[in-house]
């Protein structure tokens, strides 16, 4: 599959897999890469590389909004294969370990499959390995406590809980962009909904939590948000987060 890569802003691209996206940031030869998709995504996110013009060997760092199966997918393959450190939060950490797991379980989509769009999402996840466990075997917490990374693009990590307890955001303050992950999407499969919102209360592991985290995301400048799932949204930052807490209400 080739994955659908849309320039959102000088060296910063959005890229669509299977109805879940990844971020390269690109700096020169080198990226970072936010997010890896699907295990099934592993050949669209190596095409998405050369398409923008860097390589697997160039990526200086994957950073992970969360370790839920599709936006892992690739972490291990790439940390093992070309030494490519995966930064997460440190509350993070051990659920890329796989120490525990906080996604919606099987039992939990088959009570939710009455919902118009459960089934045809489950039926594409399976497909593309999305129940698959694909483990770091060494993941990092984040080099430095507060501020940017020394990473290309520059990006500040933000941390969000309540999607997963360790989500987190990351802001490319000089772009005026915010990567959101899970925390604001602009659609999914599973959602009637187009447009900021959250996703469906069953995939976070603290609702409560979620909804709260939708300040922290508004309270960033920036007038591109780069979502988890759903398409590129433009406006302002502040204004989605609103429009996704009224909507969650």
């Amino acid at each position: 599959m080739r994955a659908a890569v849309h320039e959102v802003g000088r060296g910063a691209y959005l890229v669509h897999g299977h109805h879940t996206n990844w971020v390269i940031l690109k700096d020169g030869d080198a990226v970072t890469l936010v997010d890896t998709g699907y295990p099934g995504d592993r050949e669209g996110l190596l095409g998405s590389l050369a398409e923008v013009g860097s390589s697997p060997e160039a990526v200086a760092a994957v950073l992970i909004t969360h370790a839920h199966n599709d936006h892992l997918g690739s972490a291990e393959y790439l940390r093992e294969t070309h030494g490519t450190p995966v930064y997460l939060h440190e509350a993070e950490v051990p659920h890329a370990r796989r120490d525990f797991l906080q996604q919606v379980s099987v039992g939990q989509v088959v009570k939710n499959a009455w919902r118009p769009g459960v089934v045809p999402w489950l039926v594409h996840v399976l497909r593309v390995g999305g129940t698959e466990q694909h483990p770091v075997k060494a993941p990092e917490a984040f080099p430095v406590a507060d501020g940017p990374l020394d990473l290309p693009g520059r990006p500040v990590p933000v941390h969000t809980p309540g999607h997963t307890d360790g989500h987190t955001v990351y802001h490319v303050p000089d772009a005026g962009i915010v990567i959101s992950g899970d925390a604001l999407v602009s659609g999914h499969r599973a959602s009637r909904i187009q447009g900021p919102q959250l996703l469906p209360d069953m995939f976070h592991h603290e609702r409560d939590r979620a909804l709260a985290s939708l300040a922290v995301v508004g309270a960033l400048d920036g007038d591109a948000l780069l979502p988890g799932h759903g398409p590129l949204h433009r406006g302002p930052v502040r204004a989605a987060a609103e429009r996704a807490r009224e909507l969650a209400s």
